[in-house]
């Protein structure tokens, strides 16, 4: 079935406001500025940037509700048919307390190992929530995986190991060891376990409830930001070795350094909101994909970004080019291709339909010939 002029413009969105969002926070995280000690640092505050995040999330609820009061004046019904309004107002906010704690734990542990790796490895190892987000819906959403899934799996499995060996043989970077690297690689792909619990949560709960896609993303980000606003209280005494920290108190967060460093740093400044105002449009983007087409379709636009953030990495010299790196983005895509029946399972039936012609009895060669018309009614 073909997408619609709306879920065109959202699926574009999406790429272009997710590139944009993972490219502040790396930037963010490359700028040196003074610290509290009046020594050089990087700017290491993973969770103030999760706080910012979240923060962003909730202008979304603000958004909502200006869109709501402006359509509802207008007393013509056009609140109850406007993209941006339309849907049920009257569910229980607490069915996105789950999926705000996921995001809440997901996006902190993301952007500690972003501080560890590269940009363009942070978005290909992202790639990997594709085979939680499978596993999971076997047992939430009660789905059967095919033998083409199972494949796609496989092949992400063996793209996240090239990315992970291109990774240490791309190293340049006298502040990165190999360790570094690593653990930052795990901890991004540990992340997408809960990313996943995220995306099957909202796919079950969210399209069945047809919540606004602003107001969904609003309340999460609410539950978000008091949450992670109540954890920076310990993160602020809880102390850690590097890589985990780089500010002058040795703590897993320095939050009235973070602050400084931003009001004091005009680069920082400008970073620091693009990540606020990109996450909100890049989630409810992210949200009315999930609930106009599906949580899976989701995942495939998040990883179409990997390219943008690659060749902008490349360009500004954030890192260097390494073959193994393409090679195991490329079997990436091919994994997220076969698990989402996308070309190549065509490409398969239109190979054994031409093979067919010569071996196959007619009447079997018409049912090879009719499932390929189903599967392509279905893209």
């Amino acid at each position: 079935m073909a997408w619609s002029y709306y879920q065109r413009i959202i699926a574009v969105l999406q790429i272009i406001t997710g590139s944009f969002n993972t490219l502040s926070v790396k930037y963010a995280d490359l700028q040196v500025v003074v610290g509290e000690d009046e020594q050089l640092r990087h700017f290491n505050h993973p969770f103030m940037q999760s706080l910012f995040m979240f923060f962003g999330e909730v202008l979304c609820l603000v958004a909502f509700k200006f869109f709501y009061y402006y359509y509802n004046r207008r007393s013509d019904g056009s609140v109850d048919n406007n993209v941006l309004t339309k849907g049920s107002r009257t569910f229980n906010p607490f069915v996105l307390l789950i999926p705000a704690l996921c995001d809440m734990f997901a996006t902190s542990i993301m952007y500690i190992g972003l501080n560890m790796t590269y940009a363009s490895s942070f978005q290909m190892l992202r790639g990997s929530v594709i085979m939680f987000t499978g596993l999971f819906s076997i047992g939430f959403l009660n789905k059967k995986l095919e033998l083409r899934e199972w494949i796609g799996i496989g092949f992400v499995i063996a793209g996240l190991a090239f990315v992970g060996v291109s990774d240490i043989l791309i190293m340049e970077d006298n502040d990165m060891s190999v360790n570094s690297v690593v653990t930052g690689d795990l901890l991004i792909i540990f992340a997408q376990v809960i990313t996943a619990i995220q995306m099957v949560v909202e796919e079950k709960y969210v399209a069945q409830q047809d919540i606004p896609a602003l107001q969904a993303i609003g309340w999460e980000g609410i539950f978000g930001f008091i949450g992670i606003s109540i954890a920076l209280i310990p993160l602020n005494y809880i102390t850690a070795p590097p890589p985990f920290t780089d500010n002058s108190r040795g703590t897993l967060e320095s939050s009235v350094e973070a602050l400084n460093q931003i009001k004091n740093n005009t680069p920082l400044l400008i970073a620091t909101l693009g990540i606020v105002f990109s996450i909100a449009f890049f989630n409810y983007a992210g949200i009315s994909v999930t609930k106009e087409i599906s949580a899976t379709t989701r995942m495939i636009l998040d990883s179409v970004r990997t390219v943008v953030i690659w060749i902008f990495s490349l360009s500004f010299q954030w890192q260097r080019f390494h073959y193994m790196q393409l090679i195991g983005f490329i079997i990436l895509l091919i994994g997220m291709a076969c698990y989402n029946n996308i070309v190549i399972p065509q490409l398969v039936l239109k190979y054994r339909r031409q093979l067919g012609r010569h071996t196959v009895p007619e009447n079997e060669t018409h049912i090879i010939n009719t499932a390929a018309d189903d599967v392509q009614e279905t893209i």
